[in-house]
């Protein structure tokens, strides 16, 4: 426990850190936190090579938080798939197609910046819509050329610390066939919004038409882990296996065209929408969705004072509830049927 001397210390070393800024309370709650994290590590003796581990992934998550931030508003696709995927491969021309369709739509699409389906997706959505988050490995090359030299370009040196952000930034996610690194992105992927460590998004799993790479996995999914009681039959809602271009769009654009985004306010989950649900819509979805809601029922709401203070989207209108924040599955199966409302 820090004594008064050292959170008077923490105060001191805070002021100088934010000296010629105005941080709000929640920013200066959190970097004094930061900064009592920095002292334990101090007292406790950490050897210099955990320091470097740490002072390098803070490095590299702050500078692509700056990276990214400019362009919060707009909705992003990551997209995952082998490196070594040939441009002239069915799959290839498919993964760009679907960024090209959503670049026109004002949708940015995020990669990990190197070869194969990286490269289609930001093929596809051209310099003006294209992020890349790149490895630095000994055995591969720099950035692809849709992506090289762009101020939109993040280079890391650590797995982890690019995973949070192909993931953290983005509001749809979409899979190709690929090899062990794709599959290690899919499940975790599929862990954290089973779990609700991501927020609710869609997540399409692509392939050609007549293609079994994902098919073949879904059959594995369902005979193996959902038939042996390890997988939840309601976690088939956290993605849909297509294989064309428009099925692709119409599972990812329809998860938002009534649904806008979620947040927790105390007990409280929150979810903004376009349009409120008619009477009948709403007693439609208490009776369908009871078994999430703990207490009371799921109600049609206005902006809650935390998100009045903090701007966020106080123009919504909103339902709320008190989720069981177990059943992640099952709100996504509330979401869809909210985007079915038409108020």
């Amino acid at each position: 426990m820090n004594t008064g001397a050292e959170e008077a210390g923490g105060r001191k070393a805070f002021d100088a850190l934010s000296e010629g800024f105005s941080p709000s309370p929640a920013q200066s709650r959190e970097v004094q936190s930061m900064i009592g994290t920095l002292g334990d590590l101090v007292r406790e003796g950490t050897s210099v090579g955990d320091l470097k581990i740490i002072n390098i992934a803070l490095a590299e998550m702050s500078e692509a938080f700056r990276v990214f931030r400019p362009y919060r508003h707009i909705r992003k696709i990551t997209m995952f798939g082998s490196a070594r995927t040939k441009p002239d491969d069915p799959v290839y021309i498919m993964a760009r197609d679907l960024a090209a369709e959503l670049a026109q739509s004002d949708w940015m699409v995020v990669t990990g910046a190197g070869p194969g389906i990286m490269a289609a997706g930001l093929e596809g959505a051209g310099r003006e819509h294209a992020f890349g988050v790149n490895i630095r490995l000994p055995n591969e090359e720099g950035a692809n050329p849709f992506i090289a030299q762009d101020p939109k370009l993040v280079e890391m040196r650590y797995f982890f610390t690019r995973k949070l952000m192909l993931i953290k930034e983005s509001h749809a996610y979409a899979i190709l066939p690929g090899g062990f690194g794709t599959q290690d992105e899919a499940f975790e992927l599929l862990t954290l919004l089973q779990t609700g460590k991501a927020e609710p998004a869609p997540v399409v799993m692509m392939e050609t038409p007549g293609g079994t790479y994902w098919h073949g996995w879904q059959r594995f999914v369902e005979d193996q882990a959902i038939a042996s009681g390890w997988v939840s039959p309601e976690d088939r809602a956290l993605f849909k296996v297509v294989t064309t271009v428009h099925e692709a769009c119409q599972e990812i654009v329809g998860f938002y065209r009534n649904y806008h985004s979620c947040r927790w306010v105390g007990e409280l989950l929150v979810l903004r929408l376009q349009t409120s649900p008619s009477k009948s819509e709403l007693a439609d979805l208490n009776r369908r969705f009871s078994d999430i809601v703990t207490k009371g029922t799921i109600r049609t709401a206005g902006a809650f004072p935390p998100e009045r203070s903090s701007n966020d989207h106080p123009e919504l209108p909103r339902l709320a509830l008190r989720f069981d924040k177990w059943h992640f599955s099952r709100l996504r199966e509330l979401i869809d049927a909210v985007n079915e409302c038409t108020g």
